[in-house]
């Protein structure tokens, strides 16, 4: 005969009814909790990615050479929330670096973009810059790209820049953290950015070398007349500003139509190129030097009183008149320079800039003539 099953009673009825929405509520909230973690997790990301726009809003939207350097260092930094950046750039003949120089950029600025010839220089096969590396900071392969930090990192990630095939340099990354970079991390969004930095770095170099060719004389590789002129009227609104004095040399190589005629133009060409590096070679990068037509040149010394001046006018009129100039047909030549040499201060510069750069090579005009009266190969002041 079978045993009757007791009916449960109220009271395990409720137990069991309060036992099941315990257990709903527990799940609720551990739902609750993801949810609000994805939430959180979606924010952020939103908000990196709002951020990683914007700097490439800014990168793309850079006109020069140092506004784009200025914002891959300080911008990218705080974008990815990175300790390190330093960036390598290949310019094989120096011929990059000359030209920022004589547009007046000061490498200086950044002591974290570094500048090699070839690839070797790395320390590292070609083969290990076809594809960005991650991990851990080793000196021995990494200590080159990251020359300029005291503190190095503890993982890095060396992106390669290529355009058109070429490698053109490396953005260099890293963190404190020994965790952040790791060589199983993916690396389309590192590759992604390598890219776009290196169109936006052959883009604003391109600009530089338009601004560059449009303000440089062809034959002697200085400025010409025009920016020479733009360049003295920013000088003497600087000068008023910051209260302090500018010298300007006028130059002109001593019987220079005899160079020609004994040696054909080319000689004359040689002898005008080596001119002008003589010149420069005497002056410091934020002085300016500029041809301003035949064998004629011009230089505004910024921040320079007359003494100074005069010790420069010197050095240059001795480089040049004491070595031989070789020509490129054959042979050597020998040549001398006079210079006619002004300075304005504080006093001087009250008018007009316009006004005050006219009467300035002017008054450095009459003191070539002087120069030039007085025997050639000399300094004369006015």
């Amino acid at each position: 005969m079978d045993s009757a099953i007791p009916a449960p009673d109220d009271d395990t009825l409720e137990l069991d009814a309060q036992d099941a929405l315990q257990e709903l509520q527990r799940e609720n909230q551990a739902l609750r909790a993801r949810l609000e973690n994805l939430l959180e997790l979606a924010h952020r990301n939103q908000s990196i990615m709002a951020r990683h726009q914007n700097f490439d809003l800014k990168i793309i939207g850079a006109n020069s050479f140092r506004e784009l350097i200025t914002n891959i260092f300080s911008a990218l930094a705080i974008t990815s929330e990175l300790d390190v950046v330093s960036l390598v750039l290949f310019d094989k003949y120096g011929d990059l670096q000359q030209m920022l120089a004589d547009l007046k950029i000061d490498l200086n600025e950044f002591p974290h973009l570094l500048f090699l010839r070839h690839e070797v220089e790395l320390s590292q096969p070609e083969s290990a810059l076809r594809k960005p590396q991650l991990g851990l900071y080793q000196s021995l392969a990494y200590a080159s790209y990251f020359t300029s930090f005291n503190k190095k990192p503890a993982s890095i990630a060396i992106i390669p820049m290529r355009r058109q095939g070429r490698l053109i340099g490396c953005l260099n990354v890293g963190s404190f953290r020994a965790d952040r970079f790791q060589p199983n991390m993916a690396t389309d969004f590192i590759e992604r950015l390598g890219s776009i930095i290196a169109i936006c770095l052959e883009n604003v170099i391109n600009n530089e070398r338009l601004t560059y060719i449009g303000m440089t004389d062809p034959l002697t590789n200085v400025s010409n007349r025009r920016y020479v002129e733009q360049r003295t009227l920013e000088e003497i609104g600087r000068a008023r500003r910051q209260r302090y004095s500018i010298a300007c040399m006028y130059l002109d190589i001593d019987f220079f139509k005899q160079i020609n005629d004994r040696y054909g133009h080319e000689g004359g060409d040689d002898v005008l190129k080596e001119v002008a590096r003589r010149i420069k070679a005497e002056l410091r990068l934020s002085d300016t030097l500029g041809r301003f037509g035949g064998e004629e040149f011009v230089v505004v010394l910024v921040n320079t009183n007359l003494h100074d001046a005069i010790l420069v006018a010197e050095r240059i009129r001795k480089s040049i008149a004491s070595q031989e100039f070789t020509l490129s047909a054959s042979g050597t030549c020998q040549a001398t320079i006079s210079i006619g040499l002004t300075t304005i201060d504080e006093k001087s510069n009250q008018d007009n800039a316009s006004v005050v750069a006219r009467d300035m090579l002017q008054r450095a005009d009459r003191a070539l003539y002087q120069a030039k009266n007085g025997g050639r190969n000399q300094v004369r002041c006015y």
